[in-house]
């Protein structure tokens, strides 16, 4: 009989198997999926909130079945749905506050955990996350239970990480597997997975939504976070060159990104990774913020937008994603890096002006239209601050762009859900206003930054140094 053959050395089994079976280096299909969950939850959660406490006070809302009195002279100053309104925008912010405070130290002990033993962690755990707060927003839907169960499942998230450590692990990525002179645009184009996820999911939860309520929707959102976690558990290729076992709880985390900020390599760095995370904590600040009131303000007299054209809407706003990459890529080839972020910062400031004047559907669409260079500044900012620090420090870097990050969303849903309901009374489009102005802030840093830079490039070319009265 004829002997049976050696099986193949297990070097052999492996490459057998990554031809049947390649592991995918891409992050972006896993943004995508994350960002998609989290597109459909954060309108349908805010309107499933308008609708369910409208109905427990008596007011049936602007947007669908019952739109009595919206658009007439007197529904401005309806107290009753100033009082929705209110109620709305206050438990947002207590849903959202408990969910960014337990995030942001779960991130940040995440974050750089995940540069030691790899990043698929740090994509697992927040999916998983994601998908038990959308199934727990199921429950209090189909059960009809009390909308402070939203806070629970928006605790569990925070407390795996949630979307920020996604969005950081995915930045990370980049990082790991791109060289300094492209990473502006990689980051551009993951960024740009934002705006194509954010777009189907404004557009198919709006139209979803009204044709079959908040419930079959809501399946979805638990779905995409569930794929998601499988395919970073089971398709995406590891970033990180030679991952270790390392401790999880323990202070040598969080010391790693305080450390990269108290003892960079040189005093120069310092003062421009602080400088840059201002302007990028500032800049991030004001999108959540105004994001996080588009619904809102879109519901409320005088536009009454029903959910079909809150969903075009939302599209617009992510449209800037797409249209942002196209405009960097363009810029690029005639002006450097911080001119693209500053003329990105004026499409920005312009557009979050006239949506503050908005009185029409028209004037409104306009306005997203006038943003669609606002997110080019991003990129910039982070591809900069991922320059400054050594390879071996990516995993720190971006943690601390989550830390921030965190704290943007956590500031911006503090200070905008707070100033909404104040200023009703005056001046319904108000927030979008100041956002406007604070983003003159980090407008004037980058300039400073550029301008000084291109100085002492100057300074060196002709032997010279700087004085100390130029600064």
């Amino acid at each position: 009989a004829m002997a049976a053959p050696l099986p193949p050395p297990p070097a052999e089994v492996r490459a057998a198997r990554r031809r049947c079976c390649p592991p995918l280096p891409s992050a972006e299909p896993l943004l995508f999926l994350a960002t998609l969950s989290i597109g459909l939850q954060g309108p349908l959660a805010t309107q499933y909130l308008w609708e369910r406490l409208g109905a427990e006070h008596g007011y049936s809302g602007p947007n669908g079945t019952g739109t009595a009195g919206c658009g007439n002279g007197s529904t401005g100053q309806d107290p009753l749905r100033q009082e929705v309104e209110a109620l709305v925008s206050h438990w947002n912010l207590c849903i959202n506050l408990g969910g960014f405070f337990v995030g942001l130290f779960s991130v940040t002990l995440l974050g750089p955990w995940s540069d030691s033993v790899g990043r698929r962690p740090a994509f697992v755990l927040p999916a998983v996350g994601m998908a038990l707060q959308a199934a727990i927003y199921l429950l209090v839907m189909y059960l009809q239970l009390h909308v402070a169960y939203f806070l629970l499942g928006r605790l569990l998230s925070g407390l795996l990480g949630d979307y920020n450590l996604i969005l950081a692990s995915c930045f990370a990525c980049v990082a790991d597997t791109s060289d300094k002179r492209a990473r502006t645009f990689r980051v551009a184009i993951l960024e740009a997975c934002l705006g194509i996820a954010g777009m189907v999911a404004s557009i198919g939860g709006g139209q979803w939504r009204k044709a079959q309520g908040y419930i079959n929707p809501f399946w979805l959102v638990f779905a995409a976070s569930l794929a998601a976690a499988l395919y970073a558990a089971f398709c995406l290729q590891e970033s990180v060159k030679q991952p270790k076992p390392a401790k999880l709880f323990t202070l040598s985390h969080y010391k790693a990104v305080y450390k990269l900020y108290m003892a960079p390599e040189d005093l120069n760095s310092r003062w421009q990774l602080a400088l840059y995370s201002l302007a990028f904590f500032l800049l991030v600040t004001v999108h959540f913020g105004t994001k996080d009131l588009y619904v809102l303000y879109e519901l409320g007299s005088p536009l009454c937008w029903a959910s079909d054209l809150i969903g075009y809407g939302s599209a617009a706003s992510y449209l800037a994603y797409l249209s942002s990459l196209g405009g960097l890529r363009l810029l690029q080839l005639c002006l450097e890096d911080t001119w693209v972020a500053e003329i990105g910062l004026i499409s920005n400031i312009s557009g979050l002006v006239v949506i503050s004047l908005a009185t029409t559907t028209s004037l409104m669409f306009t306005g997203y239209g006038i943003l669609f260079l606002s997110m080019a500044a991003t990129p910039v900012i982070r591809a900069k601050l991922s320059k400054l620090v050594s390879e071996t420090e990516q995993g720190a870097l971006f943690a601390s762009v989550a830390c921030v990050e965190g704290l943007c969303s956590l500031v911006a849903t503090g200070v905008f859900n707070s100033l909404y309901p104040a200023t009703l009374h005056f001046m319904r489009g108000f927030p979008f206003l100041f956002g406007a102005v604070i983003l003159l802030i980090p407008a004037a840093i980058i300039g400073w930054i550029e301008i000084r830079g291109s100085r002492d490039d100057y300074s060196h070319f002709l032997g010279t140094s700087p004085s100390p009265e130029d600064g």
